[in-house]
């Protein structure tokens, strides 16, 4: 299943979905992942302040990859 995200809201969504469809509660995610079950709960609700390091590792446990693209509709700019 694919997602196209564009706000942070969508990324709390999508890891609280697939942290279910694994069957985990947010105590075992955060035991897992070495997060307190609040803090967990924190990043679903609000997952603008998730670290790239608890990302990726929720990623993982939760059996997600993450994708990095250019837009379709935009030409690549020079940095």
């Amino acid at each position: 299943m694919r997602h196209l995200l564009t706000t942070a809201d969508q990324l709390g969504q999508i890891l609280r979905s697939a942290r279910r469809e694994r069957g985990l509660s947010q105590a075992q995610a955060g035991l897992r992942l070495g997060l307190s079950q609040s803090r967990l709960s924190e990043l679903e609700q609000d997952a603008a302040t998730v670290t790239v390091a608890q990302l990726l590792a929720m990623a993982s446990l939760y059996g997600l990859q993450l994708e990095v693209a250019t837009r379709a509709s935009q030409a690549p700019t020079a940095w």
